[in-house]
């Protein structure tokens, strides 16, 4: 494994940059930061900005194929760029590239509740109870966690999510350091809206 990493580096020397956490974490958010900092992003806009994403999802269709066997060749064109791509398909991301992960975190409790906004609005449920999906997400992150840990060629850098909403100028000057320091701090810390921050536990 790790003379596979050291040989990664040699045939891709830059790496390619994920936005990565559970739904409803911030990881748009953390997108649009990137993006107004001067970084390409790679996303498709299929899925529209709405009411729960006034400022879009930055989403790529094509990560979906991750998944599996799906085709994943298209990573290729992606390095200097960055992807969001959904905590549940890390493990998928095939070992020939080298990544930079900035990965989001939240409340479980906050995230819950967005789901459950986003549920409504979609005139939808879920039969799932929080209970459950507390249980299964922090369970999730846990073996996140590790993964990220065991891979060489995974470099990752936690974030969270209310701790950038609150002080956007010492958490976005700390991500351009990770991702080598040639965005635009001021810009990134212009994309961070905390009238967007909504569904907050009582502590946060």
């Amino acid at each position: 494994m790790v003379l596979r990493w050291i040989l990664s580096r040699v045939r891709r020397p830059h790496p390619i940059v994920v936005v990565s956490g559970l739904p409803r974490s911030g990881t748009s958010m953390m997108m649009r930061m990137l993006q107004l900092g001067g970084m390409d992003v790679a996303c498709d806009n299929i899925r529209k900005k709405d009411e729960d994403n006034p400022r879009g999802y930055f989403e790529l269709e094509r990560v979906k194929s991750l998944k599996g066997d799906g085709d994943k060749s298209w990573l290729g064109e992606t390095p200097r760029k960055a992807v969001k791509v959904i905590s549940f398909l890390l493990s998928d991301l095939p070992d020939e590239f080298n990544y930079k992960i900035i990965f989001v975190h939240r409340h479980i409790d906050e995230i819950l509740a967005s789901q459950s906004r986003m549920l409504e609005h979609r005139s939808e449920t879920n039969k799932t109870s929080d209970e459950d999906m507390k249980s299964a997400y922090a369970a999730h992150l846990k073996d996140v966690e590790s993964f990220l840990k065991s891979k060489p060629n995974f470099d990752s850098f936690d974030v969270q999510y209310d701790h950038v909403i609150r002080d956007p100028e010492t958490h976005a000057k700390k991500i351009n350091e990770f991702l080598g320091g040639a965005l635009d701090v001021s810009s990134m810390t212009a994309a961070v809206e905390p009238d967007l921050y909504r569904n907050r536990i009582a502590s946060s």
